[in-house]
């Protein structure tokens, strides 16, 4: 019993010696710097940010696109919906040094130079898909993703498909038929 007393007693000294010998992180190296590339909606983008930036962040503070919503920066709603390299993504659960190299697509950057709405855009207008609008970007763009995946076969997809963007104005049935209206021709859109 002796010797279990001593070793657990001993236990403690050994961990803050080895603590003591590991040199730790200076404050000013947790907080310096990286330069990212990014491209976002076909443009090119040079961003000086902490590593620990978000997407999400990236682009609407440091790039000033704030079609992107911030909802739950969770994960949970949805409204933070881009699309990375044609695929759904949370912007604020990636970082944005994740994503170089990589074509980064924002609500911004659907509609054509001339002015022309993209089809997913114009049919949520047609069927009046949004109340309060503040999730209507991140459904659009996750309704192209939907479209692009290969999901939006029938209305049931749809909606299970469509189920992580989340719309407090309950606008659903609307947002199922925008889909509906322009998947054919969202298609490699």
């Amino acid at each position: 019993m002796t010797g279990t007393v001593s070793v657990a007693a001993a236990a403690p000294m050994l961990a803050s010696a080895a603590q003591a010998e590991t040199p730790a992180a200076s404050p000013s190296k947790l907080r310096e710097t990286v330069v990212t590339s990014l491209r976002i909606n076909k443009q090119p983008y040079e961003l000086s940010l902490d590593p620990r930036t978000s997407l999400l962040d990236a682009l609407r503070d440091h790039v000033g696109l704030t079609g992107t919503k911030k909802g739950c920066d969770h994960g949970q709603c949805g409204a933070c919906t881009v699309l990375v390299d044609g695929k759904r993504a949370l912007s604020c659960l990636s970082f944005a040094v994740m994503n170089r190299g990589k074509e980064v697509t924002t609500v911004e950057g659907l509609a054509s130079s001339d002015g022309k709405l993209h089809p997913m855009q114009q049919a949520f207008i047609d069927h009046d898909a949004f109340q309060c609008g503040y999730c209507t970007p991140g459904q659009i763009m996750s309704a192209i993703g939907c479209v692009n995946e290969g999901h939006a076969g029938s209305e049931d997809d749809i909606r299970d498909y469509m189920s992580g963007n989340i719309c407090r104005c309950a606008a659903y049935p609307n947002i199922v038929a925008a889909i509906m209206q322009a998947r054919d021709e969202t298609r490699g859109a």
